[in-house]
């Protein structure tokens, strides 16, 4: 049975570690506490697979009734996909193409203290450009956060992205991924991505409106 009120918790940075599991103190508390008094929502930036790895593998669907990944742009309720759609799509291929080749160039060029692999997550609804790359260990996350915090890599590649594509309908979440440390890279996705496009499931819940 629905409850009257959602209580929504962001994943990385505040249920568990930046891309580390959540411990069992903290789910114990949502699950037996939380759990019998709100419908809870998980909303991470990374993809389900990830989203799944932190939160419990294949059963988060069964603990939590709403589960935002991807920043919200692939949602479930009760295990169940709403509807979605592609930076693929939205974009088109050859627009895509020439954002991530000046991507993979820029960073090529960046010289900084260390690069590991992975700069560009392809994923459904967004992409997540990391300049140092997010194949670095977590002391190696730190390092960088302090390193882009003095010197400010992402702030400055965001300004280039912009440039380069002034008329390319996206948004970059930099100012997102600042406040949650210990973070590396940061989200893009399309603009006409309405920011309440979610909306809909939230407007009434047991007859109250949100």
């Amino acid at each position: 049975m629905s409850k009257k009120i959602i209580c929504l918790f962001d994943v990385d940075g505040t249920l568990t570690e930046p891309r580390q599991p959540i411990s069992p103190s903290m789910e114990k508390y949502l699950l037996e506490t939380v759990k019998k008094e709100f419908d809870i929502a998980v909303v991470g930036g990374s993809d389900l697979c990830k989203i799944k790895e932190q939160l419990g593998g294949g059963s988060v669907f069964e603990k939590y009734k709403y589960v935002f990944a991807e920043n919200g742009l692939i949602a479930f309720k009760n295990g169940k996909a709403l509807p979605s759609q592609s930076i693929q799509d939205m974009l088109g291929e050859d627009a895509l193409q020439d954002f991530l080749n000046f991507v993979l160039h820029y960073i090529s060029e960046l010289k900084l203290p260390f690069k590991r692999g992975t700069f560009v997550e392809f994923r459904t609804g967004m992409l997540n450009v990391s300049p140092v790359g997010r194949n670095c260990t977590k002391k190696e996350r730190e390092l960088f956060n302090e390193y882009d915090n003095e010197n400010h890599i992402r702030k400055k590649f965001i300004q280039a992205l912009k440039k380069e594509f002034p008329d390319l309908a996206l948004t970059y979440s930099i100012d997102l991924v600042r406040r949650l440390s210990r973070w590396l890279g940061q989200d893009v996705l399309p603009a006409s991505y309405p920011r309440l496009r979610r909306d809909p499931l939230f407007r009434r819940q047991n007859g109250r409106r949100w």
